[in-house]
């Protein structure tokens, strides 16, 4: 299950980094147009993105033992989104052996 996941993470980075380059080369993303910005469901799609961020966040407090770290990632979560989420779980993912098993990456590491 290691390889997949990893395998996976690193596609949703890729093509975040590639699609948010793209993006930034077409236009500036504070020159969207008003009329996207405003619209019901952009404004409903960003509460349910953000929502989705923070509750993965939740997940982050749970796994990191330093307040510093819980900060630093609520920061990139908040402002990076999906590719700090790709980054933060190929980080989890790298920690462990490809053998291990999905509980290993979920679970927090407690002191014996």
């Amino acid at each position: 299950m290691i390889l997949p996941l990893r395998l996976f993470f690193l596609i949703v980075l890729v093509s975040m980094l590639a699609v948010t380059s793209w993006a930034s080369v077409q236009c500036a993303l504070w020159k969207t147009p008003r009329e996207v910005v405003t619209h019901p469901w952009f404004i409903a799609t960003l509460f349910d993105t953000y929502w989705a961020f923070l509750t993965f966040y939740c997940w982050v407090v749970y796994k990191e033992a330093s307040w510093i770290a819980r900060v630093a990632w609520l920061l990139g979560i908040l402002l990076l989104g999906n590719i700090a989420m790709a980054v933060y779980m190929l980080i989890q993912l790298f920690r462990v052996p490809v053998s291990a098993r999905i509980e290993d990456v979920l679970l927090r590491k407690t002191a014996a």
